[in-house]
């Protein structure tokens, strides 16, 4: 994974480009070349994608990765306070705790709103189950509330259905 020094390498040699690129610009203009306004074109690239590199350069690019958590899927998400994931309907408890807070790190957010004093995202988990033929039963298993101002949340509420897992198919050994 790239790291903030890698990404101010970058932003140094794309630094250097750009103002080669202004100079190239620049004695084409003197010399009133045909590709001259091109050359601005390019310039101006440039110069944004080093604008872009230095902001890269500045946060650090991380992701938590939760031991335990399976791949979820994000079915619904209002941009505020309430989001559903959906799992595989083989999931145990503890894996589903595991992925419960993988998606309380990867959906928080700082442009998250909250709503009528409600300062929580509320990620729920759900399966679907198929009891025959023809049937979808979407069954919740569980859900986990977390701050909407704070990254690293100390206070986090997980909560399980444990009467559910009870009716999800068993997997085969």
């Amino acid at each position: 994974m790239l790291t903030t020094t890698d990404f101010l390498q970058y932003t140094q040699w794309s630094g250097i480009a750009t103002l080669v690129f202004a100079a190239v610009t620049l004695l084409g203009f003197i010399l009133k070349w045909g590709i001259r306004f091109r050359l601005v074109g390019v310039t101006g690239f440039t110069l944004v994608v080093t604008g872009g590199l230095f902001a890269l350069s500045l946060a650090p690019l991380s992701r938590t990765v939760i031991p335990g958590a399976v791949r979820y899927t994000l079915l619904y998400d209002n941009g505020s306070t309430q989001t559903v994931i959906t799992t595989p309907p083989q999931i145990s408890p503890s894996q589903l705790e595991a992925t419960l807070r993988q998606a309380a790190s990867d959906l928080y957010s700082y442009g998250r709103l909250g709503t009528r004093g409600d300062n929580q995202l509320t990620i729920r988990a759900r399966t679907v189950i198929h009891p025959e033929p023809g049937l979808s039963v979407p069954f919740y298993l569980g859900q986990v509330k977390r701050s909407l101002t704070t990254r690293e949340d100390p206070q986090m509420s997980l909560e399980l259905y444990q009467e559910k897992f009870a009716q999800l198919p068993k997997t085969a050994a």
